[in-house]
């Protein structure tokens, strides 16, 4: 069997019909030429790289993804290579990255090769990009990127379960963010303003008259409300 003839079966077998992967792509096998369809199964390979995900937790209130619990569109960027429109979860309970495989089935993709992603959810994007945030002990892991200058404003969204499983209650997923500050290569946990004044301590009056001028309230509750200020700072070492 030739080279050519297995990747034609392989298609067939892989997309009787048709190929519906999230984009709401359809091929037709006698409308494209062979290149085009080993092309495609390349890139497939390049996206479609991970491990079959099967939810562990289905007994357990809530749910462990950002947002929803439905696929929405984003894009996300695999050794260096990025697909757009792809349907997407982020877990952030085991901060693992999902998509459609096919009816009934969902692939967690290698973490390992992915780069970084974005979500689009009610009129907003959300980009993502990995990093380790404890240079000793800490796993490569999906932080939410606020603000990206000299400086950059990180956010991490995470869920842990709840026990409750005492008094006939249901354990339950609950979320809780943190927020890091990323200077001069070294990364920095912030819980609020007097935190980011003392990374920020080479510039610390200037800040303080920046925020009371401005009269901006600064805390970890809404992590937005640093981007104004961390911009600011930036813009004294210009």
């Amino acid at each position: 069997m030739t080279r050519v003839s297995f990747l034609v079966i392989l298609f067939l077998s892989l997309y009787p019909g048709s190929v519906l992967f999230g984009n709401n792509f359809t091929c037709y096998i006698s409308d494209f030429p062979l290149a085009t369809i080993q092309d495609s199964l390349k890139e497939n390979q390049v996206l479609y790289n991970g491990r079959i995900w099967r939810n562990l937790y289905y007994q357990v209130n809530e749910n462990q993804f950002l947002f929803t619990n439905e696929f929405i569109s984003g894009s996300v960027t695999i050794s260096g290579k990025t697909f757009r429109n792809v349907n997407l979860k982020f877990d952030i309970f085991k901060d693992e990255i999902l998509t459609p495989l096919e009816p009934g089935r969902i692939l967690q993709l290698n973490k390992e090769l992915v780069d970084s992603f974005s979500l689009s959810f009610l009129n907003k994007t959300y980009r993502f990009v990995k990093f380790r945030a404890d240079s000793i002990n800490g796993q490569m892991r999906y932080f939410n990127v606020l603000y990206n200058g000299k400086t950059a404003l990180y956010l991490k969204y995470s869920k842990k379960i709840d026990k409750l499983s005492i008094d006939g209650q249901y354990d339950k997923f609950y979320q809780f963010t943190r927020i890091y500050l990323l200077k001069e290569n070294a990364i920095y946990p912030i819980s609020g303003k007097g935190d980011l004044l003392r990374v920020m301590n080479n510039k610390k009056e200037q800040i303080r008259d920046f925020i009371r001028k401005n009269k901006l309230t600064v805390s970890e509750k809404d992590p937005e409300s640093l981007v104004a200020v961390v911009r600011y700072y930036d813009s004294l070492s210009q």
